[in-house]
């Protein structure tokens, strides 16, 4: 047994922003953004103001902006593509809502996006048009279109014309309006929205404003900003909590470190602020990358068959004495580079060998790795290597077919990665002969455990920005045969401030995620999961699952999921249906009378340079139907960014604060931030809203996740990792 640890509207002008980001000029995409400093709005620009310039495409920007009034906004913005930003923002004003005769804080949620239609070329500027709140409450919704051109390495004069919030000072008539009188006016905002809608019947109306503003950098450490804002801070002052007395502002900021900035500066003639920017990339890791893999083996070559036609002979299958040390090498061999051989189908001129991969992100890699792991071992006679790396739910997909004489005579040619794929061949590992295949004495069972600390949080709720949970943690995963995992996890809590919230659920939906905080108030050992699966194949491109037991922390029953994913194609289809009952709140063993069903049929979509779509339509947990659409981008070393959304036949108002479900997450692969080889990532999910509609089951090991590393758009996606 192993043992491991026609007339203009808002939505036109969406589409066209949509349009002029995504297609863009080519040559224009291809000179690097230098990393740029942030307004207090999240976005690069000024101080209150937005320029027009971007980030380094997949540049990662959490700011923490405060004014000496006690107002804060905490931003994250990532860098979707070139010419295309998003941003979310978590806002906390003091003495803003009234409740009866008292002005309490309030917590405020919005989203931004921003396309750059125009890129700086000789005397051309930049250009941007910026949707800011678009899909909140709106008090910080603002529309603008701004251009800014650089002077030289220290200047960057910006200019614009806002709506909105950018138009609330020093404005005039809206010029849109010679277009289409519908532009001549803007709703109001409205303390006593829910939120969560696209105000499209919003979007570039009412009255508009200017703003300009520049940027001095003496050097690489220092900036200084100045700014004409158009930023009137009208619901503020109307609730005594600013004081406009100037349009001018003025900032100083230093570059502590690489990717570190700290801000000073002086806003509406009355308040100082600060703003602390931390930056990232997926494509810029802190230890500059995998170095601390060690090198692979070289290809070794075979002696020639005419010198040594002996060592030629296949008379070595079946014989014990010689077959039994050849494979016992292999299993050195691969342990050594870091893999664990599963299987094994050997004939005089071919060895199939199933193996496992817990070292390696990229499954091209170990594939490089298996076969020179081969290459070592095997006798000369053996020219077929046909290799399958199986998940860690022993699922195989693909299986990659190569040619031994290709590997000795490719490896050192300068485009060796790319030729190695054009002659390597890649089939559904179903489709194999099985007969003759034997398993490794210490294949099965199989045993993982973990005793560890736990991090549990809460991020950006309505009524606190953050929640922690920290404590111990022990996890175990039993494989006693082939595809059946037992695995479970108890926790304990040792400090934190979850159990705090005190918020009472309105929902008047059956109450399947709003009583959730009910989950967190228990400060006795509990049971996040313990399930009984089984993973098999059924058939050519056809993946199965069925699991029992708790589910999750606030459910358990039966789930059951058919994946199709033909391994050649990037489209899978996948059926998914779940029956379960709610949990106690002790997390558990008892069960609540709450039940519900559950399902989906998904359709899942790798639409090539690394971006991934899924579609769920079915019914959900309380009872609703909808769909969920998924959008992820995933970089060349693992990182994963998406966002989804879900709109079901729940109304906004039944839904609640929030309108509908939504959210971002990010994947951050282990190995991007040690610098050596691991398969472990960590996640971070943000949902400002946890509500009743389109609520789903958290189901460990979906199959879609476990099986798409291992299909041919992937590999090849990655495959110029095979001889590293």
């Amino acid at each position: 047994m192993r043992t491991i640890r026609t007339m203009l509207t808002g939505r036109t002008i969406l589409t066209s922003l949509l349009c002029a980001g995504l297609v863009a000029p080519a040559g224009a995409q291809q000179a690097p953004e230098p990393r740029r400093s942030v307004s207090s709005y999240g976005v690069p620009g000024l101080i209150d103001m937005p320029s027009a310039q971007m980030q380094p495409d997949g540049e990662i920007v959490t700011s923490i902006y405060g004014l000496s009034n006690g107002s804060g906004r905490t931003q994250l913005s990532f860098q979707i593509l070139p010419r295309v930003q998003g941003v979310f923002r978590y806002a906390t004003i003091p003495d803003f809502l009234r409740v009866g005769d008292e002005f309490i804080r309030t917590y405020d949620r919005s989203f931004d996006v921003r396309f750059q239609v125009l890129k700086e070329n000789g005397w051309i500027p930049d250009v941007t048009v910026g949707l800011q709140d678009f899909g909140g409450t709106s008090l910080f919704s603002g529309e603008y279109v701004v251009a800014s051109k650089t002077f030289g390495p220290q200047w960057t004069a910006t200019a614009g014309i806002g709506w909105g919030r950018f138009g609330s000072a020093g404005s005039f008539t809206n010029p849109l309006v010679a277009l289409d009188e519908r532009f001549r006016d803007r709703p109001r905002y409205d303390v006593n929205t829910s939120g969560g809608q696209f105000s499209t019947s919003s979007w570039f109306r009412g009255d508009a404003a200017l703003f300009a503003g520049v940027e001095f950098r003496p050097n690489d450490r220092w900036t200084l900003k100045a700014e004409y804002s158009s930023d009137g801070y009208r619901e503020e002052e109307a609730r005594g909590i600013f004081d406009r007395k100037s349009p001018l502002n003025f900032g100083v900021e230093y570059n502590l470190a690489p990717g570190i900035r700290l801000g000073g500066y002086a806003v509406g003639g009355s308040e100082f602020g600060f703003n602390i920017q931390l930056a990232l990339n997926p494509k810029r890791p802190p230890t500059g990358g995998s170095g601390l893999e060690g090198a692979a083996l070289p290809v070794a070559l075979r002696p020639s068959r005419d010198a040594q036609p002996q060592l030629w002979s296949e008379a070595w299958v079946g014989a014990a004495q010689v077959e039994e040390p050849v494979v016992a090498g292999l299993d050195a061999v691969l342990a050594e580079a870091g893999l664990e051989l599963i299987s094994y189908r050997l004939t005089g001129d071919r060895v199939d060998i199933r193996f496992r991969n817990p070292r390696y992100a990229s499954e091209a890699q170990a594939i490089g790795r298996a076969a020179r792991a081969m290459a070592a071992t095997l006798p000369p006679s053996v020219e077929t290597f046909v290799l399958t790396p199986e998940n860690e739910r022993s699922l195989g997909s693909a299986s990659v077919i190569l040619r031994r004489s290709d590997l000795e005579a490719i490896e050192n040619r300068p485009n060796g990665a790319a030729e190695m794929l054009a002659v390597a061949g890649i089939v559904d590992s179903a489709s194999l002969p099985t007969d003759g295949r034997r398993y490794v004495e210490d294949a099965y069972p199989r045993l993982n455990w973990n005793i560890g600390p736990y991090i549990g949080y809460s991020l950006f709720d309505p009524d606190n920005p953050f929640r922690v949970d920290v404590g111990l943690a022990a996890s175990a995963e039993w494989e006693p045969v082939r595809g059946l995992v037992l695995g479970g996890e108890v926790r304990q809590k040792l400090i934190g401030n979850r159990d705090e919230s005190v918020r009472e659920s309105n929902s008047v939906l059956p109450r399947v995620r709003t009583n959730g905080p009910e989950f967190l108030k228990t400060d006795d050992p509990f049971i996040p999961y313990l399930t009984a699966s089984y993973f098999f194949r059924p058939g050519q491109n056809l993946y199965a699952r069925g699991t029992v037991g708790l589910l999750e922390r606030e459910f358990g029953g039966v789930s059951g999921e058919v994946l199709w994913k033909p391994v050649n194609s990037r489209l899978a289809i996948g059926v998914e249906a779940n029956i379960v009952r709610q949990r106690e709140f002790d997390g558990l063993f008892g069960f609540q009378d709450l039940e519900a069903e559950t399902a989906f049929i998904s359709a899942y979509y790798d639409h090539g340079a690394r971006f991934y779509s899924q579609l769920d339509v079915g019914q959900y947990l309380a009872g609703d139907r909808g769909a969920t659409y998924t959008l992820t981008r995933e970089f060349s070393n693992g990182w994963q960014v998406g966002a989804y959304a879900t709109r079901t036949n729940v109304s906004a108002e039944e839904f609640g604060e929030g309108s509908f479900d939504k959210g971002f997450f990010l994947r951050i692969p282990t190995d991007w931030l040690l610098g050596r080889p691991t398969r472990q990532t960590s996640g971070l999910t943000i949902q400002p809203v946890q509500r009743d509609g389109g609520a789903r089951l958290t189901i460990r090991d979906r199959l879609y996740p476990l099986v798409r590393s291992q299909s041919a758009p992937d590999l090849t996606e990655r495959w110029g990792r095979f001889w590293r």
